[in-house]
C-alpha cells in the first residue's frame, strides 16, 4: 500500500483540486480545450490521500463549480436536476476504485493490469450511476427507454473513459518519475557514503 506523508498529501490535494478548478466546465477559470479531469481526480485522490474529508473536499469544489458555471451562463435546469444528488456515488464509485488499487499497489511490481482493471470498473459504473440517474430522472427526456440509454452509454461512454484515460496516464507517468527519481537519489546517498 502507498503511504504519503501528510505533507505531501496536503499539496497533492491541493493540486488536484486547481486542476478541477481549471477544467471543469465553463466557467470564469477554464482552460480552453481542456477536457474536464473531475472523474480522474476523483479516482486520483482515492488512490493517494488517505481522508475521508479530500473527497468531501472535492465533491464540494464540484458542487460549487457547477453552481457557479451554470449560474453564471444562467442555464440551472440544464444541469442542476432530481438527478443531481447521485453524483456522490458516481464520483463515490472513483475515490473507491482507486483506493481498491492503493491496497494492490506494489512500487516495483506489475501494476498494469489492476490499473486499467480499476478504471475501467470504477469508469463503468461511474457512467451507469451519472448518466442513468440523468436519464431517467432529470425529467429532460419524455418516455426513457433501456434501449435508448443503451444507445446513449454507448454514444458518450467513450469519450468519457478518453478524457479519464488522458489524466490516469499523465498520472502514471508522473508517479512513475517520482519513483525513478527517488530510486536515483536513493542509489547516489548509498554509492557517496
Amino acid at each position: 500500500m502507498l503511504n504519503l506523508s501528510s505533507r505531501a498529501q496536503l499539496l497533492l490535494g491541493l493540486g488536484l483540486a486547481l486542476l478541477m478548478a481549471a477544467t471543469r466546465g465553463h466557467h470564469f477559470a477554464s482552460l480552453d480545450n481542456l477536457p474536464s479531469a473531475s472523474w480522474a481526480l476523483f479516482f486520483i485522490a482515492g488512490f493517494y490521500l488517505r481522508s475521508k474529508w479530500a473527497f468531501a473536499g472535492l465533491m464540494a469544489e464540484a458542487v460549487l463549480l457547477d453552481i457557479s458555471a451554470v449560474g453564471l451562463q444562467g442555464a440551472v435546469s440544464l444541469c442542476i436536476t432530481a438527478s443531481y444528488p447521485m453524483l456522490l456515488p458516481a464520483y463515490g464509485t472513483l475515490w473507491l476504485g482507486g483506493q481498491w488499487l492503493a491496497k494492490r499497489y506494489r512500487p516495483h511490481g506489475a501494476m498494469l493490469a489492476p490499473l486499467v482493471l480499476s478504471v475501467l470498473v470504477a469508469s463503468t459504473l461511474c457512467q451507469l450511476i451519472s448518466s442513468g440517474s440523468y436519464y431517467y430522472f432529470s425529467g429532460h427526456f419524455a418516455d426513457p427507454t433501456l434501449a435508448e440509454f443503451a444507445q446513449r452509454m454507448l454514444r458518450y461512454t467513450p469519450l468519457s473513459l478518453q478524457s479519464m484515460a488522458f489524466y490516469i496516464a499523465l498520472a502514471a507517468l508522473v508517479h512513475g518519475a517520482v519513483l525513478a527519481m527517488t530510486s536515483w537519489q536513493r542509489n547516489e546517498q548509498r554509492s557517496s557514503s
